[in-house]
């Protein structure tokens, strides 16, 4: 009877502890809570604003290949995070995102479907067969934008490019940038030379991706629908552009703007010119943002040029900023390796701003400033090496800039009938304190193939020219988006065992491999002495040296596996103890629990049947 009532109670736990998972399925899946470290499994405020934001309903099509990449486990888990973040979007989108999971088979027409999406199929086992891991992303209005392959080592930024890819499908309206320069972007005569020359290769970079309006220093409005108002080297702005520019700032506009204190690119400026070709600051002062009239030399971001005597020498003032001198958290600058400037100056906030300065792009500890009339004064690299001295420090060169600003302006000019807006709370402005990035001689190398121009980027200052802009063009939520931790956590533990153990038997290890190596030798030795006297039949001495020398090979060998053997067997143990944590411990736990709980529950039930019969 007793057994009978037994497999009668855990039939029942059987039966609700299935119906809980559906009840929980059904009325609780939405709920989550994320425990990890940095929220990797939760959207920030910028990516709920972006789904905000959505009007139309978009379709987002994940191609993984569940059936090609088995025994893949690493990209497996990552695709696994992908799709759950996924999801993740869809549910807080309510309805504004339909997800749509796919598996492009080999020779089906899922595959053929991520092809005509554009989608990269990378080539993995020995025949070379395809795994697909990317997003298609469509509208109502039969727009397109994919993600063709999410790289592992970008997860950092994961939730940033599906944001992205949302915005663009609820937006999809060109990106308009206003360009103000005085730089020759579009191509024209050299006046030094007299020869035509092409327009600069980041202008059309720019010009290929958007919109792109040049607009002269007398201009005095800027045109509708500008997303970005971009300012390259401008010297000389008109009363009413400043106004324009400051007011379109004022009013959540974003700018971006490479001022520089001395810009040597200009072909007059290369012939040696007697004062600095300085950019117009006075627009950027006025809300707050300050760049030093003095010129960065850096003794350690130095480039290699060619001196006039013919030999290679470093040029403390034209500068390569490596991988160390970028923000790697900013999705701008996180995956860029070198930008190449030169004559770069210092920004800094003046006293008593409301904004906020995060940078960018910054200096080594092994830079000073000169001033710029010196620096013009000293063309040889070695006379600007001399003027250094041996107070170094480090300056910022590129930034991003938020945060409260007033207006440059006390009203609007008389003959403009508009609202004066005299400050904002959140300015949206990007300040890199060079302009010779910009140039083509700094970051590609042309050439010609078949009477066509052909250039070859060898640094990466396009790529951070087309980063800015695109990241100031999207939304205010999608600029505040920055990188995110990683779910994939480091096993500390693991790591101190592992030190620990190194600590313990690496002398021991060391010692035993010095004894091998000199039982070797010893033995090499004794091999060599009789193929050198050509004996054939070697004494029983020799023999017996040689027996023990091989003898004492094995047996520190043996030791050797031994304490390579100790070196792993604390993280074995860990590892199994975790397994039986995970595997077994758990679930007898759970036993255990519900056994108990069934026991109360039959008591209880039996203490009141008793009560009832008497």
């Amino acid at each position: 009877m007793s057994r009978i009532s037994a497999i009668a109670s855990l039939t029942l736990l059987a039966f609700l502890f299935v119906g809980l998972v559906i009840v929980n399925n059904q009325l609780f899946g939405q709920f989550r809570v994320d425990l990890t470290e940095n929220q990797v499994y939760s959207l920030s405020e910028g990516s709920k604003a972006v789904l905000k934001e959505i009007d139309e309903p978009v379709t987002l099509h994940f191609f993984f290949s569940d059936t090609t990449s088995k025994g893949m486990t690493s990209l497996r888990n990552y695709a696994d995070r992908v799709k759950s973040l996924l999801k993740e979007f869809a549910q807080t989108a309510n309805g504004k995102i339909v997800l749509k999971v796919i598996d492009p088979e080999p020779f089906s027409e899922a595959e053929d479907q991520a092809n005509r999406f554009g989608l990269t199929a990378a080539s993995v086992g020995a025949i070379g067969e395809s795994v697909y891991l990317g997003l298609a992303g469509t509208n109502a209005f039969d727009d397109q934008f994919i993600i063709g392959f999410f790289d592992p080592q970008k997860e950092q930024f994961l939730e940033y490019e599906i944001a992205k890819l949302i915005y663009q499908l609820s937006d999809p309206e060109p990106v308009k940038i206003a360009l103000i320069t005085d730089l020759p972007v579009s191509g024209g005569q050299n006046p030094m030379t007299g020869e035509y020359t092409d327009s600069m290769v980041f202008f059309e970079q720019l010009s290929q991706l958007y919109n792109v309006e040049l607009l002269s220093g007398s201009t005095t409005t800027i045109p509708d629908n500008t997303d970005v108002v971009m300012l390259a080297h401008a010297k000389n702005i008109s009363s009413g552009l400043s106004y324009a520019i400051d007011q379109f700032a004022m009013n959540n506009g974003r700018v971006v703007a490479f001022v520089d204190p001395h810009y040597e690119s200009d072909p007059v400026a290369m012939m040696g010119a007697l004062e600095p070709n300085r950019s117009s600051m006075e627009l950027l002062s006025s809300w707050g943002v300050k760049l030093s009239d003095n010129i960065i030399l850096d003794a350690k971001l130095g480039l290699d040029i060619r001196a006039p005597s013919g030999g290679i020498v470093m040029h403390p003032g034209i500068l390569g900023f490596t991988a160390e001198q970028l923000d790697r958290k900013e999705v701008t600058t996180a995956n860029l390796e070198l930008i190449n400037g030169a004559s770069v100056g210092a920004l800094s906030l003046t006293e008593g701003t409301e904004l906020t300065l995060q940078p960018l792009l910054s200096t080594s500890e092994n830079a000073v400033e000169i001033e710029a009339l010196s620096y013009l004064q000293q063309p040889s690299p070695d006379d600007l090496q001399r003027q250094m001295g041996e107070t170094f420090a480090s300056y910022i060169v590129a930034a991003k800039v938020t945060g409260k600003a007033n207006s440059a302006f006390t009203e609007a000019p008389s003959a403009l009938e508009q609202t004066h807006v005299s400050n904002t709370n959140a300015l949206k402005l990007v300040v890199v304190a060079d302009a010779d990035i910009l140039a083509d001689r700094y970051w590609v190398q042309q050439s010609h193939f078949f009477g066509q121009p052909v250039y070859t980027p060898f640094a990466n200052n396009g790529d951070f020219i087309t980063n800015l802009v695109e990241n100031m063009a999207g939304s205010n939520a999608l600029i505040s988006i920055r990188s995110r931790g990683s779910f994939v956590r480091p096993f500390t533990t693991v790591n101190d065992l592992e030190l620990i153990a190194e600590r313990r038997f690496r002398e021991q290890e060391e010692r035993l491999q010095q004894q091998l190596q000199q039982t070797e030798e010893k033995l090499a030795q004794l091999q060599t002495q009789q193929e050198q006297t050509g004996a054939v039949v070697i004494s029983e001495e020799q023999q017996n040296a040689i027996d023990e020398f091989v003898q004492q090979r094995v047996e520190i060998r043996k030791k050797l596996r031994e304490v390579r053997y100790e070196l792993e067997r604390d993280i074995d143990a860990l590892g199994n103890f975790l397994k039986f944590i995970n595997i077994a411990a758990a679930p007898v736990v759970l036993v255990c629990l519900l056994y108990l709980a069934a026991r109360m529950l039959r008591r209880r039930a039996g203490k009141h049947w008793v009560e009832d019969e008497l």
